[in-house]
């Protein structure tokens, strides 16, 4: 691939990859990577966040007379509205171009769909948490990519989780779709820094490396203040207080606590029907969570709209174990074996934090038990972070 004139190309010297500068934070100059995509039979990864300004990528570029061959859509879909692990199916974008799935019959690009492009791009906001599956597409993505001698094109965005790392890092037999890489839970860096680490530290299949080019927003810092909530990322995550309490509530998904699928208010409250609170919320079936957790039933427990709030701070710098541990302690004996499922150590990434909660050790001691991984993996991260 021939880089235009207008492009800035820096060498980062850690790894192998290309770094195409952009203008400003989220919005980008299509000048800076338009010309590689001329005359160039191009697939896209995207979904509703995937915006030039007010419009979409994919009718930008056919605005701008790109060949566009083929869609790929994440978890949630192409119009990010299916629920959490709902099967998507392939379908078509009017005009004819298909949309495939990569959460369907599989997660993997298959080598049929690549046959015949040039150029993948990849546009997608993430919100920097282990556990939200973005991340594990862009890997199925660069795999597909390396794998068939596609380049890839990776338009970086604002991580609202970018400047702290945090959590237990995962341990390789937990490794699955909820997190595929041996990374902390929240690990601090931008979708398109975390592609250049997952080239750089070889962690595709058989020692592949793919052609990556990430466009940086050349204005971004780690300290700024990006709400990345409209579109929201996801159906669950509507606003940046849901989004900063993410990494801290979704570890409830593998419990029996209900995190408020099924209300206005996802991930901004949690209950299970057994607490003893005055504030209650009762699940029913609605966008984005067909068959939630305790579906029609009232559930009592806690709202952090207000209490919590963290809508207008740089950052949340530090996951909270603390509605864990208090949730587990308030449980009734009667229901503490059934308080965890099979997911909780997936989504932990290990085992010992269910071992830790059941044996009643304090936040500190168990945010001590993870620093030791969390030193090392900062080692690596830093090889690749591309921002101030």
């Amino acid at each position: 691939m021939k880089l235009a004139r207008s492009i800035i190309i820096i060498f980062l010297l850690t790894s192998l990859h290309l770094v195409v500068v952009c203008q400003v934070p989220g919005i980008y100059d299509m000048d800076q990577y338009l010309p590689f995509l001329k005359n160039k039979k191009t697939a896209i990864v995207v979904n509703q966040t995937s915006m030039v300004n007010a419009t979409h990528l994919l009718d930008t570029l056919i605005a701008s007379n790109i060949d566009v061959r083929l869609i790929f859509s994440p978890e949630h879909g192409f119009s990010g509205q299916f629920s959490a692990g709902e099967y998507v199916y392939d379908s078509l974008y009017f005009g004819g171009i298909p949309i495939i799935s990569l959460y369907g019959d599989s997660k993997k690009i298959k080598d049929d769909y690549l046959r015949d492009i040039d150029v993948v791009v990849f546009d997608i906001q993430d919100i920097g948490v282990r556990f939200y599956t973005y991340i594990s597409t862009l890997h199925y993505v660069m795999e597909g990519c390396a794998r068939n001698n596609v380049s890839l094109i990776l338009l970086d965005r604002p991580n609202p989780h970018v400047n702290y790392v945090d959590g237990p890092v995962l341990e390789s037999e937990y490794s699955s779709f909820v997190g595929m890489h041996k990374v902390p839970i929240v690990y601090g860096m931008t979708i398109g820094e975390y592609a250049l680490m997952i080239n750089g530290e070889k962690w595709l299949s058989n020692n592949l490396i793919c052609d990556l080019y990430v466009v940086k927003n050349k204005m971004y810092s780690r300290s700024d203040f990006v709400d990345i909530s409209n579109p929201f990322p996801s159906p669950n995550l509507r606003t940046m207080n849901a989004i900063f309490l993410y990494p801290s509530l979704c570890l409830f998904e593998g419990t029996v606590v209900s995190v408020g699928r099924g209300t206005d208010y996802p991930f901004e409250l949690y209950g299970v029907p057994f607490f003893n609170t005055d504030f209650s919320f009762t699940p029913i079936s609605n966008f984005g969570a067909k068959n939630p957790k305790h579906n029609n039933t009232i559930c009592y427990g806690f709202d952090l709209r207000k209490k919590d709030s963290l809508v207008g701070q740089n950052q949340f710098h530090q996951l909270s174990i603390s509605y864990l541990l208090e949730a587990y302690r308030q449980t009734p004996k009667k229901y503490k074996s059934s308080f965890f499922n099979n997911f909780f150590n997936k989504l932990a990434g290990n085992s010992s934090l269910q071992k830790h909660i059941v044996n009643n050790s304090s936040e500190k001691t168990i945010r001590l038990s993870w620093q030791e991984d969390i030193h090392d993996f900062m080692l690596i991260r830093k090889k690749y972070l591309l921002y101030d």
